[in-house]
């Protein structure tokens, strides 16, 4: 597994590089789209890799371990043949989901006990068994496990948490080297930057990340609830400081923006369920601005859905029409809107890294943000 570093933006920290793994190469800066049960919902795989076309996906430890477990994965030969994947995955540790489980769970410094949103059973996450769960779903790049504090957050306890998620990031290290990758493809892991919306503690944290020394590093605990300026003073701070010639992980962010704001402040790669869980609520986003297609101003355009999109239901498809099936009920509303918003976003990334190559991303990534940011 190797990271390349392609070049930097002169007006700003953007990077495009080439993050290159046993299942492809991941052309950064990226967008994953998340597969939280082994499906990105709404969309079949053939239309994921055809139309939608992604280097990576992500999945989700904690709800693959509730949903099939890992005895079926493990008999599968791992994620990627059951679901019929052959592109590169990320594993999140489940951190974030236990963090939103927070009336169904305990933190301790041994790990996390919680119980099943299932079927109420309980379970305890370790940093050692979520190393085992990972080695068993066997994605390209694991994530480390991790407490994600809610926000707002009090200083003292945000200090504490982190503390503990470095303890647990040893634990994590010593015992992802200590077991073996289970089906021939190398695996990585990254630890995950906190410390709230507190600079010290973020800049912190991000040395005692960047000291572990692993193969690519992620930002967590944002996009939480805090202001987007917030979200970006944090990242300024924690890209400052990881290493340069290695990935950058911002997790669960987020709108289009927010995206290029970021990628403008060094991050590589990117996941957020924004694109799926919006497009099944009706709204659309394009380069000119969002879409409530639910509007009663779209019943008779007739006029295609996205002229400049990159998908096949960009142009099959009317605005008009997509309105009536969303007014129906009718799925297929929510499977062309799913593949048009993730189409919208790997293309968004996409032309992001094109004006990176050139040279030019900070004067298009201003037009963009103005343009995107309207109702239309």
């Amino acid at each position: 597994m190797q990271f390349d570093l392609l070049t930097t933006d002169p007006a700003s920290k953007a990077r495009a590089g080439k993050l290159t793994t046993d299942h492809g190469v991941i052309e950064t800066p990226i967008f994953m789209p998340v597969g939280t049960v082994a499906s990105v919902k709404g969309v079949h795989q053939r239309e994921l890799r055809e139309d939608i076309n992604p280097d990576i996906i992500l999945g989700n430890t904690y709800h693959l371990y509730l949903r099939p477990k890992m005895d079926i994965l493990q008999r599968a030969g791992g994620l990627h043949k059951f679901m019929n994947w052959d592109r590169p995955i990320l594993t999140d540790s489940g951190g974030y989901q236990v963090y939103s489980l927070s009336n169904r769970r305990k933190i301790k410094e041994e790990g996390v006990r919680f119980k099943s949103h299932v079927d109420g059973s309980m379970h305890l996450f370790t940093p050692e068994n979520v190393m085992e769960i990972q080695r068993q779903i066997g994605a390209d790049i694991m994530m480390a496990f991790d407490e994600c504090t809610p926000y707002p957050c009090d200083y003292r306890y945000a200090k504490r948490s982190m503390h503990m998620t470095h303890r647990w990031l040893d634990r994590c290290i010593n015992h992802f080297n200590k077991i073996p990758a289970l089906y021939g493809h190398e695996q990585a892991l990254f630890p995950i930057v906190q410390g709230s919306t507190y600079k010290d503690l973020r800049a912190r944290s991000a040395e005692y990340i960047a000291n572990a020394g692993a193969f690519g590093n992620a930002i967590g605990g944002l996009s939480v609830g805090e202001p987007a300026e917030e979200m970006y003073g944090m990242t300024e701070v924690v890209t400052a400081i990881l290493p340069e010639e290695k990935p950058r992980y911002l997790m669960g962010v987020g709108t289009p923006i927010n995206i290029l704001e970021n990628i403008a402040l060094g991050v590589d790669m990117f996941d957020c369920v924004m694109p799926t869980r919006n497009a099944r609520n009706g709204m659309l986003f394009t380069a000119h601005g969002s879409i409530n297609i639910k509007n009663l101003k779209w019943e008779d355009d007739f006029s295609p859905i996205d002229e400049m999109g990159i998908t096949w239901v960009d142009t099959e498809y009317s605005k008009a029409y997509l309105r009536h099936l969303f007014k129906c009920h009718e799925l297929l509303g929510m499977q062309i809107a799913t593949i048009h918003n993730l189409g919208f976003y790997m293309w968004l990334v996409r032309e992001a890294r094109k004006h990176i190559l050139a040279g030019d991303f900070s004067t298009w990534k201003e037009k963009m943000v103005k343009q995107m940011d309207n109702r239309l």
